[in-house]
């Protein structure tokens, strides 16, 4: 009967302890499909070092060089490794604890105390030598799953904290990639603007000898005054601009601003890469950030299960051994020897209802979880189709501007075989070459946008990266 009897014990115990309530309904995760993404791959489109690809060897050592020392991939590292350290810690709560403890008190004992007559009132040294150990029966059978939700959850956060610590990477070589293209459009600009600002000179000087000839009015003169020293504000301004990139990309890179005084990229020699016709679902296993979302669910998720698994019993089992004597020179006796083991249980009864709000809590903070991912996917698919949409506008824009481009170097090569023949003077040269000087600034913005445009599409798709097969089936769920 006794075996019934505490059975029954327990059963009441477990009746009136703390109770989680009803179960609460998580916010379910976005699809691909529902975020517009087709079951397509884009294959091993990007390659990992996509900005290879451009061909600018100084732009691949820029990216290098900041990948391996840039401050906030550092600090990134860092937080990693934090995570990496909360696994080891909830690893190690699931193993055998043991504590060595040794000490000796000299002391006079109270003649009025509980001290028996032979002791009380005198001054006796008093010495222990114990060993405990502390076994924590839930953790190693885990009853009730509370330390494989800690486990999982620890687990969760460092696969996030790896999948961030990737995206920061992908978004610093997009970032000096980009920084890169504007500073060679700067310097492509700057070009165009010293060649305006040497045709105005000339345009002005023309109608200096017109007037001078009488052919011309002092009117027109001040008319062409005018552009000159607006032409030199065009260049200084764009002076400020290219000191401006070269200090956003030192500080991007990690550098001085004086290491990069003299990098000047020219857009000329940077390639177009050509994109997969298909971008689809398969964008998500190599998003850094999709991934990392995706792993903050799965912790909260953890989290929730340890929350709910905190109402059962936490079951333990304690030991110690060791000595304990009256008297230093009775330490080593064998009569001094001292051990004990026994189990410990901790049960909630009554906590005023602090679980189930902890419950509730980390049931908000998988709601939370869940609705960042389903942004973070909706973000990427919007993201890729943006950069898609934008390189084909600026394809269509660069084919027509090219002709526009095209007519008027046609126009100002027959204007200067005029002037060559003798058939007008040199003032329809100059504003052909104006007209001209206009469109291959167009050319260069045009470039500048459409590389840019690839360059976001590179972070879209994930930077190349190749995350592992679990991590790639974890983003195609």
């Amino acid at each position: 009967m006794k075996p019934l009897a505490l059975a029954i014990c327990c059963l009441i115990v477990l009746a009136g302890c703390a109770q989680p309530g009803p179960a609460v309904v998580a916010l379910a995760l976005v699809s691909p499909a529902a975020a517009g993404l087709t079951s397509q791959s884009p294959g091993e489109f990007p390659s990992e070092r996509w900005w290879a690809a451009l061909g600018d060897p100084a732009l691949d050592a820029l990216i290098d060089q900041a990948l391996a020392s840039q401050p906030g991939l550092q600090a990134a590292q860092a937080r990693l490794a934090m995570a990496d350290a909360a696994v080891a810690a909830v690893q190690a709560g699931q193993a055998p604890q043991a504590t060595l403890q040794a000490d000796a008190t000299r002391q006079r004992f109270s003649a009025n105390g509980l001290v028996p007559p032979a002791v009380a009132g005198s001054v006796r040294s008093s010495a222990t030598v114990q060993a405990s150990g502390h076994l924590p029966l839930d953790a190693a059978l885990d009853f009730f799953g509370r330390h494989q939700a800690a486990l999982g959850a620890a687990l969760g956060h460092q696969r996030a904290a790896a999948a961030d610590a990737q995206a920061a990477r992908c978004l610093l070589a997009a970032q000096l990639a980009q920084g890169w293209v504007a500073l060679a459009r700067l310097q492509a600009q700057r070009g165009l603007a010293e060649q305006a600002q040497a045709q105005r000179q000339a345009q002005r000087d023309l109608t200096a000898q017109r007037v001078a000839a009488g052919l011309d009015t002092q009117a027109a003169l001040r008319s062409a005054d005018g552009p000159v020293p607006e032409a030199r504000a065009t260049l200084a301004l764009i002076d400020g601009q290219i000191a401006g990139a070269r200090h956003r990309l030192a500080l991007l890179s990690g550098q001085a601003p004086a290491l990069l005084h003299d990098a000047a990229p020219a857009l000329a020699p940077l390639r177009l890469l050509t994109p997969p016709p298909h971008l689809g679902a398969g964008l998500l296993a190599r998003r850094a950030d999709v991934l990392a979302a995706r792993a903050r669910v799965e912790a909260a998720a953890h989290g929730v299960a340890g929350a709910r698994a905190d109402f059962y019993p936490d079951i333990n089992l304690n030991a110690f051994v060791g000595l304990n004597a009256l008297g230093l020179d009775r330490l080593l006796q064998l009569g001094s020897r001292q051990l004990g083991v026994g189990p410990a249980l901790h049960l909630p009864l009554f906590d005023g209802g602090a679980l189930r709000a902890q419950l509730q809590g980390r049931a908000a903070e998988a709601d939370a979880a869940v609705a960042a991912y389903n942004a973070a996917v909706l973000g990427a698919a919007n993201e890729v189709a943006d950069a898609a949409s934008s390189l084909r506008s600026l394809a269509a824009q660069r084919s027509e501007q090219a002709l526009a481009l095209a007519a008027a170097s046609d126009a100002q090569a027959l204007a200067q075989q005029r002037f060559g023949a003798g058939l007008g003077n040199r003032l329809p040269v100059l504003q052909a070459q104006a007209l001209l000087l206009a469109q291959q600034g167009q050319a260069v913005d045009l470039q500048a946008r459409q590389l840019d445009a690839q360059v976001a599409l590179m972070l879209a798709l994930g930077g190349g990266w190749q995350p592992g097969a679990s991590a790639a089936a974890l983003g195609q769920r």
